[in-house]
């Protein structure tokens, strides 16, 4: 299906809560969860649903949601999590990807590592602006929010971590390079603030986390 094609899709009101919900939760959902967080039938849940992973914005597989295994455990059940495929649509089509990858080949070939990230830094502090600082985690989720990086606190509340990087594609291709330059435009938008953010990559999520300062590192 043809990106515009597959996004043409989330019009639909319901179809659009259901992808929402699924993607902001960072696990496998099952269709009752999603059903009712939509406010939906069950039945009808489960159509969007497999709407969603024909266009391939949702991937499905099955697993128990009992926990349980062995008789008396009852059937798997369908399960759906965000794609791990990127849509992007422009009209003319653009293709800054390529640009991207053929900028960061060049950069990382003349070792460029450090001028990236000097570069990327004063980026981030100019996202911030004269003066704006961040006082607590969730001023600095709002502003990651709005930049694609879609975060969520940790269950105990002290760590910010991205679901999305915005460079992902890039990022895949010279992770070093590219991870070193997002973590350096992160520190720019957070320098002078309460919070600070560290390399932190795990399977899954953005390479960068973010926690409160230390008393003594502001």
């Amino acid at each position: 299906m043809e990106d515009i094609d597959a996004i043409a899709l989330l019009q639909d009101p319901v179809r659009r809560r259901l992808y929402e919900f699924v993607a902001g939760q960072g696990r496998e959902v099952g269709r009752g969860e999603a059903a009712e967080a939509a406010g939906v039938a069950r039945t009808l849940a489960a159509f969007h649903l497999d709407k969603l992973v024909d266009a391939g914005l949702l991937e499905a597989g099955s697993r128990r949601l009992t926990g349980r295994s062995g008789p008396g455990a009852g059937r798997p059940a369908k399960v759906y999590r965000r794609s791990s495929a990127e849509r992007d649509v422009s009209v003319p089509a653009r293709d800054y990807r390529t640009a991207a990858g053929l900028l960061a080949e060049a950069a990382e070939s003349a070792g460029l590592d450090m001028e990236l990230q000097d570069a990327a830094r004063r980026k981030g502090r100019a996202l911030r602006g004269r003066g704006g600082s961040f006082g607590t985690l969730d001023d600095l989720a709002e502003v990651l929010a709005g930049r694609g990086y879609e975060p969520a606190m940790d269950d105990d509340g002290a760590v910010l971590r991205m679901r999305n990087c915005p460079f992902h594609v890039v990022a895949e291709q010279f992770p070093p390079l590219v991870c070193g330059m997002n973590l350096a435009l992160l520190e720019g938008l957070v320098e002078g603030s309460r919070v600070r953010v560290r390399m932190d990559p795990r399977p899954g999520w953005c390479c960068v986390a973010a926690a409160p300062s230390k008393n003594n590192e502001h």
